[in-house]
């Protein structure tokens, strides 16, 4: 709600070409300082609580917003290189960091130990199939924090492929309805508002979503409206 108010104050000025950095404009770094504070802060907090997909949210809220609301797209540019260079400074220097990325790369090296998470979950969709075991017939307890991080995986293995892309286009109908309210707003505020609420369903769903069948490194982050406490 901050970030989504604080832009629609400052859009004019946000939009508007004051510093021009390696033949990229930009707007007066002094009307970032208040959204900058907010954000640094919130991504110190989620860092030091070893919280990854908190973060990631964050950084993803605050580019989207400050990109529908500019229209500029070099900030989507710089941004990428912005998370790029910070995903590889997490790796080099936080312990936690470095062991999920293995993990997610070799979940097989150590399959009853840091990998055996990943490992089940991927035996449990293997097992589902197509059109799963059955409703209550699998076992997801097999998977630890199988009712927040793993959800899916209990869902690919008891109602198969078919169910877990029915739980896809769900979340595909509610990040569309998301948008076409965003789209058809006549105020700034309400624009943004379910843009960046959008914006967090949407992305939250993929990240954990590409966790669990292995597409990303899992980043703690629950299956909106699925899992236990998402």
């Amino acid at each position: 709600v901050f970030f989504s108010a604080y832009i629609v104050e400052k859009r004019d000025v946000l939009a508007i070409s004051g510093v021009r950095r390696f033949g990229i404009s930009f707007p007066e770094l002094r009307h970032f300082g208040p959204i900058l504070l907010a954000w640094g802060i919130s991504l110190v907090v989620m860092v030091a609580e070893k919280d990854l997909g908190s973060s990631l949210l964050f950084f993803t809220l605050f580019v989207v917003l400050l990109w529908i609301s500019t229209g500029k797209a070099s900030y989507l540019g710089v941004s990428a290189i912005l998370f790029l260079g910070g995903a590889l400074l997490a790796w080099s220097q936080f312990t936690h960091v470095k062991e999920r990325v293995d993990i997610w790369i070799h979940p097989f090296n150590d399959p009853t130990g840091d990998g055996y998470q990943i490992v089940q979950s991927s035996f449990a969709l293997a097992e589902g199939g197509l059109t799963g075991t059955g409703l209550g017939v699998g076992n997801p307890e097999n998977i630890p924090a199988v009712e927040t991080d793993f959800i899916l995986a209990a869902i690919g293995e008891e109602l198969g492929l078919i169910g877990t892309t029915a739980v896809l286009i769900l979340f595909l109908l509610m990040v569309g309805a998301g948008l076409k309210i965003s789209l058809t707003s006549s105020r700034p505020f309400e624009k943004l508002l379910s843009s960046g609420l959008t914006t967090l369903l949407g992305f939250q769903a993929f990240i954990i979503i590409a966790g669990v069948v292995r597409l990303l490194p899992l980043t703690g982050v629950t299956l909106p409206f699925v899992s236990y406490g998402g």
